[in-house]
């Protein structure tokens, strides 16, 4: 690798697609090369304290320079390694039809402002779908989800995981169906008034507390498709235009719904035909098809 193309370090270009290797780019010129470690100017400070340890007369201050100079410089190879484990991991997931380079620089240094502390393998990949998919639509992602992602636990997502198992595209919308969280097809998955209550206090969702006051979706269609993970559901309302849907307890806010389309979350066995029970209850005329389509949305 020649000189100029040392900011690409150890991210291969030539490897990936023609949008992959602008990303790689595009990232460079965002946070200064990749390559180097985080924070440039803050290394050079402590490699210069490293040198002037030499010249000291304070023998015992100098150790604790020098031992200040090595954890830094250990703390920002780490950095380092986990900003490329996640590009790395992003990569292979930017389409051909990716634009990258109108991906904002403010976003980019944001993102690994907050990504570079990620040493666990699965939330990595959790931000390398943030990261290729913001490539992939340059905007699908805030910045303010982006920040809510960097506070989140390994087990706040495993958690959110889990309720987006039970979600449904209803229109155009994707929405946690849960009408009951008492009922067993929603407690032997672990969801209960407090899990839900978590989720709300940490921004992914807004829960009703009420059970019988439930969130409904307005101003729909007289003919709406309901998916879940490519099971069908038609319905058709009386109504032209201007229809309501009651589709439960819970809402995702702006954050939630951008990441349940990458949580990875997977179809529940039997909570297709719960849910046409609970339908069939209400009165509604239901068609139901199930044919097994991949639902992009869902991120299967």
């Amino acid at each position: 690798m020649s000189e100029s193309d040392g900011k690409l370090s150890l991210i291969s270009v030539g490897d990936w697609s023609k949008p992959a290797n602008t990303l790689v780019e595009k990232i460079s010129d965002a946070i200064g090369g990749i390559a180097k470690p985080w924070q440039i100017k803050r290394v050079a400070e402590a490699e210069a304290i490293a040198d002037r340890i030499q010249t000291t007369a304070d023998i015992e201050r100098a150790e604790r320079l020098q031992r200040a100079a090595i954890r830094f410089l250990a703390e920002e190879t780490k950095k380092q390694e986990n900003i490329e484990s996640i590009i790395s991991k992003a990569l292979p997931e930017v389409s051909e039809q990716a634009k990258p380079e109108q991906v904002e620089d403010d976003w980019i240094a944001n993102f690994f402002d907050k990504c570079r502390l990620i040493s666990d393998d699965d939330m990595q990949k959790l931000w390398a779908k943030l990261l290729s998919g913001e490539a992939n639509s340059p905007g699908r992602f805030s910045k303010r989800t982006i920040n809510l992602v960097a506070s989140l636990d390994k087990s706040d997502a495993r958690m959110f995981s889990t309720l987006c198992s039970f979600t449904c595209c209803v229109g155009q919308q994707l929405v946690p169906v849960i009408f009951d969280y008492t009922n067993q097809i929603y407690s032997k998955s672990g969801i209960d008034y407090s899990f839900l209550a978590h989720l709300e206090s940490i921004g992914l969702i807004r829960f009703n507390y009420a059970p019988k006051h439930v969130y409904t979706i307005d101003g729909l269609e007289q003919e709406i498709v309901i998916d879940y993970f490519g099971q069908n559901v038609f319905i058709r309302f009386d109504s032209p235009n201007a229809n309501e849907f009651a589709v439960g307890q819970v809402l995702f806010t702006q954050a939630g719904e951008q990441l349940s389309s990458i949580c990875g979350a997977k179809r529940q066995d039997g909570f297709f035909e719960y849910l046409n029970t609970i339908w069939k209850g209400d009165g509604l005329p239901l068609i139901t098809s199930d044919m097994m389509v991949p639902l992009e949305l869902m991120g299967t």
